[in-house]
């Protein structure tokens, strides 16, 4: 502990050994150490072992008594110890949170901690969100200048005294030009510099950099489970899942405002008509029978209510369950209009850009792949269908005898993993359609010189300059439908109990619905002070009531329906607007 204190103080003491005729007194300082941490019991920190170390320091210590202590009176010898103690005991509250937790979290709250630390120090430097766009590839067309404007215009004169400025000369500068003016916009590449000024680049980074934090974490804790298969401790990534949805959400619902507050333009019509549409489409895909669409809600409402019902038996409460089936059905209706409205505009605006994403390749490759890209949500819907895709792989028409090519739970696997490969084909094609919004600044001039008239300098540099100011909102429109679909995926398979193995295992007997035993908490270590053990308990008893009721029977068919549901809203809309864009606007 003194080679501690020492490290300590050599790393965070700034001042100099000397100040005026004042010297360190080491004497004095082992004094007051001894006198502070005397009365802590070291065999709480012991238990935990060489981890323990990472929580003996965090909460914010009041130093005023030991200014006005008696001990020290050299003012840089005190300040030494000061630097010293805090960095030893402003951690402190941490181990006495640890110990009530450790039973019940575990080694998932020392990753979940070194993440938090990876987001706040590592991600600002190695940030993918910035990789994404400032790695060189993409490349944004610069507004002209005044002056190049002028130039190419040719000069002219004011037409009257207010177009003059009364300052002793009569400026020459053109207030409009013509359209089919010779102009060609200079391209560069993205830089960090030039992300500084776009329109929600800080949402934009702590999404996808959250999203690549939170996809680690559970990456980690599902190794953990695999290796060493912990029964009695909550899977903390689930919590991680569910921010990352949460800041989605968040995120497009911030886009859907901005066209709220549009009041010339026909943005707020277009929300409201397919938020209704979305409606209608969710209380009739809800009525739909589970020989067509298998999402399981109807048996996992079930299972839902007699848990409900039971629990509230035990308490003594008589209920004929938590929530009827029609406000069941109806609160998910108003849920799915509601990111049906979200979903809107990033399904038009990817049709918009996988039309130019297509003129700009010439490789058949990459035709194939974006093509794949734009059905993705499509196969995803599919995979649902029952006769069209589970019946025929089930009970596959080869003759007389029907073998199955798999078995239920191998297809259900094979579902996961299918939505996240086409994840991270959307991912990897991200670049190029972000690369064909940012064309649509030559589009829109090369548009301009068809037309006749003039157009007014500062109009076609806001519209040319507004195409890459805009470049982060149409990454986010990319990007938030994909994180909706890749941990409503995730926690599909962690709270549906599912497994990533293709192939079944010979000694899997998991069972569906476990109970967490408490008196297993403290097996591997000696037992805690009583008001510890007793909390453990306590905690311990409380998810396993909430376990017993909200069971993985209805989280299968709820994220089910609502991982399907993301993937037909984006469908929908980009067919839509393909339709749009392909047809509507060219006639």
């Amino acid at each position: 502990m003194i080679v501690y204190f020492y490290a300590s103080w050599k790393l965070y003491s700034p001042v100099p050994q000397q100040q005026g005729n004042e010297m360190f007194d080491f004497f004095h300082i082992r004094k007051l150490i001894n006198k502070i941490i005397k009365p802590i019991h070291w065999q709480h920190f012991a238990k935990l072992g060489p981890p323990g170390l990472i929580y003996l320091v965090k909460m914010p210590v009041n130093l005023t008594a030991l200014n006005s202590a008696q001990i020290i009176s050299n003012s840089v010898c005190r300040y030494a110890v000061q630097k010293c103690l805090s960095t030893f005991l402003k951690h402190i509250w941490t181990y006495y949170l640890f110990i009530p937790l450790q039973g019940v979290i575990g080694v998932q709250l020392v990753v979940t901690m070194v993440m938090a630390s990876v987001i706040q120090k590592i991600i600002p430097h190695y940030s993918l969100a910035r990789w994404l766009l400032c790695s060189g590839s993409l490349r944004w067309y610069q507004h002209p200048t005044e002056e190049e404007l002028r130039i190419l215009a040719g000069k002219q004169r004011g037409k009257s005294k207010k177009d003059r400025k009364y300052n002793g000369h009569i400026e020459n500068k053109p207030l409009t030009i013509p359209k089919d003016i010779d102009l060609h916009l200079e391209t560069k590449s993205v830089t960090e510099r030039d992300t500084i000024a776009l329109h929600y680049f800080p949402e934009y980074q702590w999404l996808v950099d959250f999203t690549v934090a939170a996809t680690i974490v559970y990456v980690v804790t599902e190794a953990y489970y695999s290796i060493v298969k912990p029964s009695q401790e909550m899977n903390i990534s689930i919590v991680w899942c569910l921010l990352v949805l949460a800041f989605a959400v968040k995120v497009l619902f911030s886009l859907t405002t901005h066209y709220f507050k549009v009041e010339d333009g026909g943005e707020r019509s277009v929300c409201v008509t397919f938020g209704f549409f979305f409606f209608v489409k969710a209380m009739a895909i809800l009525i739909v029978t589970e020989n067509y669409l298998e999402f399981g809600l109807e048996s996992g409402f079930s299972n839902f209510s007699e848990s409900a019902m039971k629990f509230l038996e035990k308490q003594g409460l008589e209920s004929q369950g938590p929530v009827s089936k029609l406000t069941f059905k109806l609160f998910l209706a108003v849920l799915c209009s509601l990111i049906g409205a979200f979903l809107t505009f990033p399904g038009l605006r990817l049709a918009q850009m996988h039309l130019d994403a297509l003129n700009l390749a010439t490789e058949k490759i990459t035709q194939t792949l974006l093509h794949i890209n734009f059905l993705a949500p499509l196969f995803m819907v599919l995979l649902w269908v029952k006769p069209i895709t589970k019946d025929y792989i089930m009970n596959p028409p080869l003759g007389k005898d029907s073998i199955p090519l798999m078995t239920e739970d191998t297809f259900d696997t094979v579902r996961l993993w299918i939505i996240i490969l086409l994840c991270a084909l959307r991912l990897a094609m991200m670049r190029r359609h972000l690369q064909a919004y940012l064309n649509l600044a030559q589009k829109s001039v090369d548009q301009m010189k068809k037309e006749a008239g003039r157009i007014s300098m500062v109009d076609l540099q806001k519209m040319v300059a507004r195409v890459f100011y805009y470049l982060c909102v149409i990454a986010l429109q990319y990007v938030a439908p994909l994180v909706m679909l890749l941990h409503t995926t995730l926690l599909l398979k962690t709270l549906g109990n599912y497994s990533w193995g293709i192939y079944p295992e010979l000694n899997s007997d998991t069972p569906v619905e476990s109970s967490l035993l408490p008196s297993s908490v403290y097996s591997e270590s000696p037992p805690a002070d009583g008001k510890m053990k007793v909390t453990v308990v306590q905690i311990t008893m409380a998810l396993g009531s909430l376990k017993n009721i909200f069971t993985p029977l209805l989280f299968r068919g709820l994220l089910s329906f609502l991982t399907w549901w993301i993937a037909a809203c984006l469908f929908s809309t980009s067919l839509f607007g393909l339709f749009y864009h392909q047809y509507l606007t060219v006639a």
